[in-house]
């Protein structure tokens, strides 16, 4: 978790602070509001809202197959002048939740107002290649790359390896999948849709390399599913 937001709202109050209304700071002030009144809002309450996100992501991956919500955390995105982000809202509270400048991120697909929106509300850098990213968000599951193309982490770092956000068109109507291993009672059937079979292929192909590996997570909407390296997929 960060506390990025809360030196964010400090940048706002600046702004916004008598000092600047000179008419030296007029030229740079008002293309600076327009920007940020077309930023996408962040947490409305950073310190409550990450700490409800953090738990929800930390509950779905320790329970893989289980299905969790981030709902009431992110103000309505049809702001007038306010640009809304590709990424689903699941994803971006995610995102805003993780990531902080210490955490490079990935962006599958161009998205000026997430990227502005990341590196305003976290600091975070964003990176050119999939194998320098902590967090990768990927709109479109057809067109992602090899996941061998992202960081792995090594045996005595595997913390150092990516988590992916994948957003899928439904969490449910796909191909059906069975769930095995570490927070699985006996097994756990999920359905995620628009997934690549290749994508299980190649994740299956990672299993030998444990303890190094990629933790998923799956995002549709307000809703996610997450997938540890350590569980084991069957295709029914």
């Amino acid at each position: 978790m960060n506390t990025s937001n809360n030196q964010a709202q400090g940048a706002l109050s600046s702004l916004s602070s008598p000092s600047l209304a000179t008419p030296l700071a007029t030229p740079l002030a008002t293309p600076m509001a327009a920007s940020l009144a077309t930023l996408t809002p962040g947490f409305a309450d950073p310190v409550h809202d990450t700490q409800a996100v953090f738990r929800t992501l930390l509950d779905v991956l320790s329970r893989p197959g289980t299905t969790g919500t981030v709902s009431d955390v992110l103000p309505a995105l049809d702001a007038a002048g306010a640009h809304r982000p590709a990424a689903d809202r699941a994803a971006f509270a995610a995102l805003l939740t993780l990531c902080d400048f210490s955490t490079p991120v990935w962006l599958a697909q161009p998205d000026a107002p997430l990227a502005s929106a990341l590196r305003f509300h976290t600091g975070a850098p964003l990176v050119d290649t999939p194998r320098s990213a902590a967090f990768a968000y990927l709109h479109d599951p057809a067109a992602m790359p090899a996941l061998e193309s992202f960081a792995l982490g090594e045996p005595e770092s595997p913390e150092t390896a990516v988590t992916l956000l994948i957003r899928v068109t439904a969490l449910t109507g796909g191909a059906p999948l069975t769930l095995r291993g570490p927070g699985i009672e006996t097994t756990q059937t999920i359905a995620p849709a628009s997934l690549p079979e290749r994508f299980w292929c190649e994740r299956a192909e990672l299993a030998p390399l444990f303890p190094c590996g990629i933790d998923c997570y799956f995002v549709c909407g307000d809703a996610l599913i997450g997938l540890p390296r350590t569980t084991q997929v069957e295709l029914n």
